[in-house]
This record gives C-alpha cells, sequence and structure tokens, in this order.
C-alpha cells in the first residue's frame, strides 16, 4: 500500500530541489516513489501542476510508433504516423497516472500565491534515512495518509528546520 505525503514550500524551485532529493535517494532504495508531483499556485489564482511523467508525450511517441507499423501494413506510413500521434496524445492527455490530478488542485486551492506543493506517493521508505535528507529544506505537512506516529516524526523533522538559523 502506497501513502500520499503532501508538503507546502515557499517556491516551485525549492519543491523541485526536494523531489530531485528524493529521486535521488530512490536510485540508493531508500525510497520507492509512484508519483512526485508539484503543485503551484499561480498569480492569477490557477494551479498548475508539474507532472514527474507526461504522459502527452509519451501517448504521442507509443502512437506514432504503432501509427507507422499499420502504415506500412496499408502502404501509407505518413498517415499512419500523423493519425498515431494524434490519437497517443489524446489518450496520454486524458489518461491520469498516480496521485488524482482534480485531488491535488483541490488540496493546492488553500496555498498561497507562488507557493508550491510537493506530492509524493511513498511505496515504502527507510524512514529515518530519508527524513535525515529531506529535513533541512523545512516546509509545511499539508496533508499525509500517514499514520499519527509517522506524521508526527515528519511534522518534527520539518519544523526543527524552520527554527534552526540560516547559516
Amino acid at each position: 500500500m502506497s501513502d500520499l505525503v503532501a508538503i507546502v514550500y515557499p517556491s516551485e524551485a525549492k519543491a523541485e530541489e526536494v523531489r530531485q532529493r528524493l529521486l535521488r535517494l530512490q536510485k540508493e532504495y531508500l525510497i520507492t516513489i509512484s508519483d512526485a508531483v508539484i503543485a503551484v499556485k499561480t498569480d492569477s489564482g490557477g494551479i498548475k501542476l508539474n507532472q514527474l511523467v507526461n504522459t502527452t508525450a509519451i501517448g504521442a511517441m507509443t502512437g506514432s510508433f504503432w501509427g507507422l507499423l499499420i502504415g506500412v501494413i496499408f502502404l501509407n506510413p505518413i498517415l499512419g504516423v500523423a493519425v498515431g500521434a494524434a490519437s497517443g496524445a489524446l489518450g496520454g492527455a486524458l489518461s491520469d497516472f498516480g496521485i488524482d490530478d482534480a485531488f491535488m488542485k483541490e488540496l493546492s486551492a488553500s496555498l498561497n500565491t507562488g507557493n508550491a506543493a510537493l506530492f509524493v506517493l511513498v511505496k515504502n521508505m527507510t524512514a529515518d534515512k530519508v527524513l535525515k535528507e529531506i529535513k533541512e529544506a523545512g516546509g509545511t505537512v499539508l496533508k499525509t495518509s500517514l499514520d499519527d506516529t509517522k506524521e508526527q516524526a515528519l511534522r518534527d523533522a520539518l519544523a526543527s528546520a524552520a527554527k534552526q538559523p540560516a547559516a
């Protein structure tokens, strides 16, 4: 079972920095991430989602391949690629991978303009080592599906960074 963790940061750059740290920790097998999305509240009040996986591009690429293959069979590869890319891009744009987009936008509506929330869907992790790596970035817990003990440990770790004077 996966756990959802949403942490608010003062900027998109800070949220991206933490996401990159988590991806590095994943390469070290300290955490397994299903999805990691950054939601930013824009000046106009809208919510922009910075997905880890671009489903539209992947859909277009896959559709192009299958369109080319079918086009070669029917002796019109150019038309096959065009139709395949268009249908794949449409299918990719309509698909939702990982964390539900509507849920993230709803939670992010409470953010201040310019703030960013990092949503991470965690399959498993070595909590003490992961917390040690991300606590210095600070942040405020927006929502989690962790049990109370783990959530409090996360809140305490992030709060300790806020109390330390900047170097």
